[in-house]
């Protein structure tokens, strides 16, 4: 560990990022599989109700049918898992929803508890890692169904529509399984290889975190994956091979040669054939014998068992979560006040707005609530277009609302505010199967719901600030200090044994990750204390010679005398 004197910075206000927030990106890899999961997982839903005359139900269904937009980049044993989670967990906000709307008319207590709704879903999706699209989706559905019109009996009924969708969903995401059963895994190695060559070709600070994230999701997703197949043994091979690289350029010894190569099998690794068989690096067996251990674990409960302890954790005392959660509380409450003073009679959409606001720091909060107002204002521009084609007859309102679907996933990945434009007439048309309403007075609540809704949550935000951040630094700077410890004292041992040696480095990795992820989101936060940066960066670098001591030990590398561990 480095002097413990190290001078800390007092972090300057973080300026809030304006350009560069509205810039498109390349799209994401699979951005089509969560565009045409949800297009059919909620078009056969909502064909069969127009088959029946009963498009006033698709408000229902489509809550299911949007729980089809989770766990993509899981490998399908946990997607599996993840995606019944993901429905019993709408399932049960919705049912909420529709009691509250059925036992009151009262406007603030409906908002009342659609913020609090709002922040328990922000909490338990951040604390469960859930990934994208996060805890808007549910709050869009449970927003929405407070101020839908409802009658108590009718909720057993509407619940088992959402449940059935919800199925229906299932059924969607887990299905390619049978086609292609190591996609998954597949890409996550594939984007290893990748950021290792990024890695190896231009080593630093920030591609060298990219490269230890991407080679601990590769891991995690082969873990996750359920007994190992003879696909998934080549790809732990070729992660060990990445793995190398990574060790290679943390110790200061990177080779052009290997950017090239990993490349090359990651570009085969994403390709429908075969995947590419290289020789096995050094150190491989005792890599591939210390994750068969790690498996044989999980199969016997303990990963289960650690996972709900993190879960728990997470929503524990002091941890760095309910901030965050308590500013979804605030802006959301507050933003649904002042729209519903302001005249909108149905204020839920300045919620969702406020609740999408609200991400794990003010900068990130500041540039995402810039995407949804401008997103949001095209997106009833757009509306204005297209409800003269979708008033034609229900089967057209049907059609334009699966277009907005599918354009608002296949959209979304290159900004944020992109998505946003189909998004937004896609909710104002969902209104329409209930009944038509006047299109000046929708778009005029929406707008103002927007405005209301990404001012609010920016002051709620400033006003509820996240102290916890340098504390997450602080406990993820001394775990860092434990986990090397524990490590050189092994290393130090010439009695270690391989596995034991592999699982001390695989913490010490997760620890960096983690310490790295803490400090990008401290350094956006405002209200804090002093950041220990110079402390972070040598406890980065202390424990990168580690690591590549402890890859020379399993046979990975060759380092030169002198450079091993500090």
């Amino acid at each position: 560990m480095s002097d413990p004197a190290v001078r800390t910075r007092k972090p300057s206000l973080p300026a809030l990022p304006v350009t560069g927030t509205l810039r498109l990106k390349s799209p994401a890899e699979t951005w089509y599989k969560p565009a045409l999961s949800v297009v059919v997982a909620s078009g056969v839903p909502n064909l069969l109700l127009y088959s029946l005359d009963r498009l006033d139900l698709v408000m229902y269904t489509m809550a299911g049918s949007l729980c089809a937009l989770y766990g993509h980049n899981l490998p399908y044993a946990r997607r599996a898992h993840t995606v019944v989670r993901v429905v019993l967990g709408m399932v049960a906000g919705l049912a909420v929803s529709l009691v509250t709307a059925a036992a009151t008319d009262s406007t603030a207590v409906l908002i009342t508890v659609g913020a609090l709704l709002a922040a328990v879903q922000k909490a338990f999706c951040d604390a469960s890692r859930i990934g994208p699209p996060g805890s808007v989706i549910f709050t869009f559905v449970t927003s929405a169904a407070l101020f839908a019109p409802q009658e108590l009996g009718q909720v057993p009924g509407h619940l088992a529509l959402a449940l059935a969708a919800g199925a229906f969903s299932w059924l969607i995401t887990v299905g390619p399984a049978l086609r292609r059963r190591e996609g998954p895994e597949r890409r996550a190695t594939a984007r290893a290889l990748d950021a290792a060559a990024a890695c190896a070709a231009d080593p630093g600070p920030r591609t060298r975190h990219a490269a230890a994230a991407a080679v601990q999701a590769a891991w995690q997703s082969l873990l996750a994956a359920g007994r190992p197949t003879p696909v998934r043994q080549e790809l732990e091979r070729l992660v060990v091979h990445a793995e190398r690289a990574l060790a290679r350029s943390a110790a200061g010894r990177p080779r052009g040669a290997d950017a090239e190569r990993l490349r090359g099998w990651a570009a085969q690794t994403r390709a429908c054939g075969p995947v590419p068989s290289p020789g096995p690096a050094p150190g491989t067996v005792e890599q591939l014998f210390g994750i068969d251990a790690e498996r044989a674990g999980q199969r016997a409960g303990r990963g289960r068992r650690e996972a709900r302890r993190r879960l728990l954790r997470a929503l524990g005392p002091g941890s760095p979560v309910l901030p965050i959660a308590v500013r979804t509380l605030v802006g959301c409450a507050l933003a649904g006040y002042v729209s519903s003073a302001l005249g909108v009679g149905r204020p839920y959409w300045a919620l969702v707005t406020a609740a999408s606001v609200h991400q794990p720091n003010l900068s990130l909060s500041f540039g995402r609530a810039l995407q949804r107002t401008v997103g949001n204002l095209v997106g009833v521009l757009v509306f204005a277009a297209v409800i003269p084609v979708a008033r034609t007859g229900p089967f057209a309102l049907v059609l334009c609302v699966l277009c907005c679907n599918f354009a608002a996933e296949a959209l979304i990945t290159r900004n944020y505010w992109l998505g946003s434009v189909a998004v937004t007439p896609m909710a104002l048309l969902v209104v329409e199967f209930a009944g038509f309403h006047p299109a000046g007075e929708l778009i005029g609540d929406r707008t103002l719901d927007t405005l209301v809704g990404a001012a609010v949550g920016i002051l709620a935000a400033a006003a509820v600030p996240n102290r916890r951040a340098t504390g997450r630094v602080e406990r993820a700077l001394a775990a860092t200090g434990v986990a090397r410890d524990r490590a050189e004292k092994l290393l130090a041992d010439p009695g270690t044994d391989p596995l034991t040696l592999k699982t001390a480095g695989r913490h010490l990795t997760s620890s960096l990750v983690e310490l790295r992820d803490a400090s990008d989101i401290a350094a956006g936060e405002w209200w804090q204390r002093a950041l220990p940066e110079e402390e972070m960066l040598a406890a980065e670098q202390a424990g990168h010679r580690t690591l590549a001591a402890t890859a020379q030990r399993q046979g990975l590398i060759t380092l030169p005398p002198g450079n091993g561990a500090a």
